[in-house]
């Protein structure tokens, strides 16, 4: 989904690049998010997404990429139930508060990044982001997820289709 090709794709990069060479961001790598989709791969669509959108509407496309590419940096496979995860809430719930945690052990980050990190799950949480950029990143996540998914399901039906019209 993100591809290195321009101007733009460079100054993403460099808005980001303190985030994505630090080792516990490396890490994401190491958790699936959706399907085939790495935590880290998937942090950094929506970071792009985000950043494109901000960056059209004259926003803080350094805020949203920021605060994107630190969005889901839980570092833990959230398949696992609940109990054997020890959480107290639900992971959909509980993530985004573990997220701008581990977020603010390792970076120093502005408000509207804090808040574009801690919110990023609304509707499914109840309070709304304060900015207009923890909205687009929240609809970045959506959209992100929604294609990271029907990659993966476009990819199994191709194959059955190929057997069925082999036989």
């Amino acid at each position: 989904m993100y591809t290195r090709d321009n101007n733009t794709c460079e100054e993403f990069e460099n808005v980001i690049k303190d985030l994505t060479i630090n080792p516990t961001v490396q890490k994401m790598k190491e958790f699936r998010q959706h399907y085939n989709t790495s935590c880290y791969e998937h942090c950094l669509n929506v970071a792009f997404y985000s950043y494109l959108i901000a960056k059209k509407l004259n926003l803080d496309y350094k805020a949203i990429a920021r605060g994107a590419m630190l969005h889901d940096l839980f570092l833990y496979d959230w398949r696992h139930s609940k109990k054997a995860l020890k959480l107290k809430k639900f992971h959909a719930f509980i993530h985004p508060e573990i997220a701008l945690k581990n977020s603010l052990k390792l970076f120093n980050l502005n408000e509207k990044e804090k808040d574009i990190i801690v919110k990023h799950m609304w509707p499914v949480t109840p309070i709304p982001p304060k900015s207009i950029e923890g909205f687009i990143l929240t609809f970045a996540d959506k959209y992100s997820a929604s294609i990271e998914s029907l990659d993966y399901y476009r990819k199994i039906l191709s194959k059955i289709s190929s057997r069925y019209y082999q036989s």
